[in-house]
């Protein structure tokens, strides 16, 4: 796997941590060099990602035009998932394909900030991410490249990728502040200055603007992590086995041939617009006033609420392989599903502070009990010579596919089908993936049943050699 692959690792993390307190089988400094890269790396997407969805209508992109700045990623997660498995880590030495990379993208993320006009800044964000998103396959590279027992040490190094988009989230609440409401109350002493700080964040068209912001902090990341990859070990090149596969993503078509992958991966691309549909209504229904049929959250707050989901993300990995050992496969993925449906249904019916903030904790039970299980689903039930591709069938719905339907349709449906004199009837708008994740799940409940682990290998290799 390649983008998404840091979120399963974090059960090898929580499995390693017995034998990380007794055991130190690699040096210890160059683990923490890997750990602050991981840190970096996924601070610069935590840093842009979630407000970018409210940003564009207000520079008076289309729904058209904002949906090709959206897919921008989903586009380049498509083209990187064979530039970097089939190119990229075969011909450049790692750290210096992570430095060029970031130099250059840090630099088109933070032209952004100063880009109002539709073709230069769909040009420069399709830049940022074409170079961005192989990045995240060659940062894991470069760990295992540097570690003696990546199943024991990888997780220790690669949960710094959630730990960095949490850490993402929290520098605007100083950022997105409306500092002359500061000065007007002229607060005395630190502790009343800084309440009133944390508590008058930007709204409305102030907080659009201030939102420009989040590039500026990305490509001052991505600038850092160019210049800091120069410090990580040599990686070189790998050398390409003989007789290996140059187009071995080409088999993971085949494995559709078995139903229960065909419906899974069908569950998967519902699911996978769910979540995406999350991402991009989440910020403007935060920020939206009460009156407007939000819930009135200040600006400088709507990130490090988000952020609560990564938090419970990283709990629920806790609980995760128990919950697989009693529930099994099947059960655990649907209870992830109806996740995204008690979201909605609290984001519809009951869009007041309170339940919506809370209810961002199960963004874990979301990812962890769905996403993360099928990557591990794949890993352990496929034999080792098509793992990757199953892997890969996946991944190209979860980052791909999935997040490139919905952020085709969501704008439109946000702007255009569900808005009313230019206010969003959000209730309506999010019975959509409410029903949707539903759906899901009663499909995957009903039709998803995967032979014993025996006979799934010989259908596999049956099925990529046909």
């Amino acid at each position: 796997m390649a983008q998404l692959s840091f979120r399963p690792s974090l059960l090898a993390w929580l499995s390693s941590l017995p034998y990380a307190c007794v055991k130190q089988p690699m040096n210890a400094s160059i683990r923490f060099r890997l750990f602050v890269m991981m840190i970096l790396e996924f601070f610069i997407w935590g840093c842009w990602l979630p407000l970018i969805y409210g940003y564009l209508p207000s520079l008076k992109f289309s729904a058209v035009e904002q949906a090709w700045v959206l897919n921008a990623f989903p586009i380049a997660a498509i083209v990187g998932m064979f530039f970097s498995n089939q190119y990229a880590d075969r011909h450049f030495a790692a750290e210096k394909f992570l430095a060029f990379s970031h130099l250059v993208g840090g630099l088109a993320i933070f032209a952004l900030a100063f880009t109002t006009s539709f073709w230069p800044f769909f040009g420069l964000m399709l830049v940022h991410c074409l170079l961005y998103v192989p990045t995240n396959s060659i940062a894991n590279s470069i760990a295992f490249a540097n570690i003696k027992d990546p199943q024991k040490e990888f997780g220790l190094i690669r949960v710094g990728g959630t730990i960095g988009w949490i850490l993402a989230a929290w520098p605007f609440t100083f950022i997105l502040v409306d500092w002359d409401k500061v000065h007007a109350a002229n607060p005395q002493g630190l502790k009343s200055w800084l309440g009133t700080v944390l508590g008058s964040g930007l709204t409305g068209e102030a907080l659009q603007r201030g939102t420009r912001w989040t590039f500026i902090v990305a490509g001052i990341a991505s600038l850092v992590l160019a210049a800091y990859s120069l410090t990580l070990p040599h990686t070189p090149p790998k050398k390409i086995e003989k007789g290996a596969d140059r187009f071995a993503w080409l088999e993971a078509v085949k494995l559709l041939k078995q139903p229960f992958v065909l419906v899974l991966w069908l569950v998967t691309f519902i699911d996978a617009f769910v979540l995406y549909s999350y991402f991009n209504w989440t910020g403007t229904f935060l920020g939206t006033s009460p009156e407007a049929g939000g819930v009135g959250i200040p600006g400088n707050w709507i990130m490090p609420v988000m952020s609560l989901g990564q938090i419970a993300e990283m709990l629920t990995m806790f609980i995760l392989g128990a919950t697989l050992k009693r529930l099994g496969w099947r059960w655990t993925m649907v209870i992830g599903i109806l996740g995204h449906a008690a979201r909605f249904a609290i984001y519809a019916f009951y869009p007041q502070a309170t339940p919506v903030v809370v209810i961002q904790l199960v963004h874990g039970i979301c990812y962890a009990f769905f996403f993360a299980t099928v990557y591990i689903f794949a890993d352990e039930y496929f034999p080792k010579d098509v793992r990757a591709s199953a892997q890969g069938l996946f991944n190209m719905m979860v980052l791909g596919i999935g997040a490139l339907v919905a952020n085709s349709v969501c704008p439109y449906l946000m702007q255009q089908v569900f808005a009313h004199g230019g206010v969003t009837d959000f209730r309506t708008l999010f019975l959509v993936p409410m029903f949707a994740a539903l759906l899901a799940s009663i499909a995957l409940a009903l039709f998803f049943h995967p032979p014993a682990r025996k006979e799934i290998g010989q259908t596999a290799k049956a099925a990529v050699a046909a």
